[in-house]
């Protein structure tokens, strides 16, 4: 999958909000549904998508649309590390 000026980051953002929209207001999602939802693969090609999808999180974390939790607790993008979840910014 080809990136062509940002429209992957776009796509990848898209689907974040797209997915949470789907769902109730506090529930979460995982990065790996966001790169399962832009992937077009039927193989594991998701995967090389884990950490744009991680990333454009991150950006929307900066616009204050979404969260990044980890134990259901707010964190720091910065600072997370290991599995994450994202919610719709309280």
């Amino acid at each position: 999958m080809t990136d062509t000026g940002g429209q992957l980051d776009r796509r990848l953002e898209r689907a974040i909000l797209h997915l949470l929209d789907r769902r109730g207001p506090t529930a979460t999602i995982c990065p790996s549904d966001v790169a399962r939802a832009v992937y077009a693969g039927d193989d594991d090609g998701w995967r090389a998508l884990m950490e744009p999808a991680r990333r454009a999180a991150r950006r929307l974390v900066a616009a204050g649309e979404v969260e990044i939790t980890q134990a259901g607790q707010p964190v720091d993008p910065a600072r997370a590390r290991g599995p994450i979840r994202i919610r719709r910014a309280a």
